[in-house]
């Protein structure tokens, strides 16, 4: 589509509106499928019982690795909307996920080397990227307005397919046994192929997103994009990360049973995707960068309870803080990516421009800040793992790591004050109001006043 104009109500009733859902609803589920087959490994570490050979650390290795490569591959894949258009990188990326499950379909058994599972993790970080492919080319369909509950609906449909594999698992070991992980991989295979079909059929490119070459410059040069990637490492770095070492925890601190650790684990995971809207939407209402502070003390609090339990290596006391703390995780991913398109509708209104200048300029310049962000913010998974692996190793469970996440999400609570929140004391950019603000409103919170 060659016109797309979002912010003109006359064409978002006529046209607008139902494209956007159209491409939201075929986005949602190929990135959702990307989710499952990205922590696939989270969950297939339940299957490898001593037979494997694999420690808890060479485990939490694999799942650093799977996440790694999945946060690295978020830069390409955010900026391959604007060379290729969305929906033909939704068909690619899609059909990629073909790599990953079909070689796990091979390997996955006893007497596999420990080389050739480091490989194949590399691969199922191709599911890791299309979270950013799929969250810049949904950012373009819609008006500043809705952004928020669409960008969280967008991400929390895919993020749910963190706590669907981790179910799937557990469906396959309540009814078959820890033996037979190929039966959850063979499960995805055919989705993958539906999601190709969906995608070709049903979404579109936007001419104005893939002929914008200019914008990724813009957006690294930045500081708003450096200090947001910083918060999303805090969020989602948060989600993704305890999504691939929920269950591994499970198993070696606390001695669960594969079964026993897997009807325990996708519970966070989806608590955390159904409400990452609602942080979209509270966004919305509130202004990101208030629902984002509040966010991050309760998440410091919590992350607390979490501490303690690890240390008195109390279970249910360890679920009642983690649980939550998923939850804060969903919610603080969506404000904070609502805040993302807000500030630059200020900076827009800050530089003079207005109506449709400033919708496309800030469309252009969230678009390419939210591949960054996500990536960088992606990376807080391989922390998280590689933090855990380091705990393991050393004294054999996971408190100290804890212990830093705990002081990270204080970090958290002064950036977002001294930069987001401060208001008139605050050092000019701030990132203003992100919903419902007037054009005199964006360019009073621009300039710190």
């Amino acid at each position: 589509m060659e016109t797309w104009d979002p912010e003109d109500e006359r064409f978002w009733q006529r046209e607008g509106r139902h494209v956007a859902r159209r491409n939201l609803v075929f986005s949602i589920i190929s990135e959702h499928i990307g989710f499952s087959v990205w922590t696939m490994f989270s969950v297939l570490a339940l299957f490898m019982g001593p037979e494997y050979g694999i420690d808890a650390a060479g485990k939490f290795f694999l799942v650093a690795i799977a996440s790694a490569v999945g946060a690295g591959l978020r830069l390409p894949y955010g900026f391959a909307v604007a060379r290729f258009g969305g929906r033909n990188w939704t068909v690619i990326s899609a059909a990629l996920l073909l790599l990953p499950t079909t070689a796990l379909l091979v390997v996955m058994e006893p007497g596999t080397s420990y080389t050739t599972f480091v490989v194949v993790a590399i691969l199922t970080g191709f599911g890791g990227g299309n979270f950013a492919s799929s969250m810049t080319n949904i950012n373009s369909f819609y008006p500043m307005r809705l952004k928020g509950w669409a960008l969280g609906l967008n991400a929390g449909g895919g993020n749910i397919g963190v706590p669907v594999v981790q179910w799937v698992a557990l469906l396959v070991i309540f009814v078959a046994g820890s033996q037979y992980p190929r039966l959850l991989v063979a499960f995805y295979i055919p989705l993958i192929v539906l999601a190709v079909a969906l995608s070709w059929r049903y979404m579109d490119n936007l001419g104005p997103v893939s002929n914008d070459t200019g914008a990724a410059r813009e957006a690294a040069r930045d500081g708003h994009t450096w200090i947001m990637s910083f918060l999303y490492i805090g969020t989602f770095g948060s989600f993704i990360g305890y999504g691939f070492a929920f269950g591994l925890v499970l198993q070696n601190q606390f001695d669960r049973t594969p079964l026993e650790a897997a009807s325990i684990t996708f519970i966070g995971p989806l608590l955390g995707s159904l409400i990452r809207p609602v942080g979209g939407r509270l966004a919305d209402r509130w202004g990101g960068a208030r629902i984002t502070l509040w966010n991050f003390v309760a998440m410091a609090a919590v992350s607390g309870v979490v501490v303690v339990a690890s240390m008195t290596e109390s279970l249910a006391l360890f679920v009642a803080g983690f649980i939550p703390l998923f939850v804060l995780t969903g919610l603080g991913n969506g404000s904070t990516y609502k805040m993302i398109p807000g500030i630059y509708r200020s900076k827009a209104s800050a530089m003079g421009l207005v109506g449709e200048a400033a919708a496309v300029y800030a469309r252009r310049l969230s678009g390419a800040t939210m591949v960054i962000i996500g990536s960088i913010g992606a990376f807080g998974g391989l922390g998280i793992n590689l933090a855990l692996r380091q705990s393991f190793m050393t004294s054999g469970n996971g408190t100290a790591a804890f212990m830093v996440f705990c002081a990270f999400y204080v970090a958290c609570i002064v950036v977002t004050w001294t930069v987001y929140v401060r208001g008139s004391s605050a050092p000019a950019p701030t990132g203003g109001p992100e919903v419902g603000a007037t054009e005199q409103e964006g360019r009073r919170a621009y300039a710190g006043v």
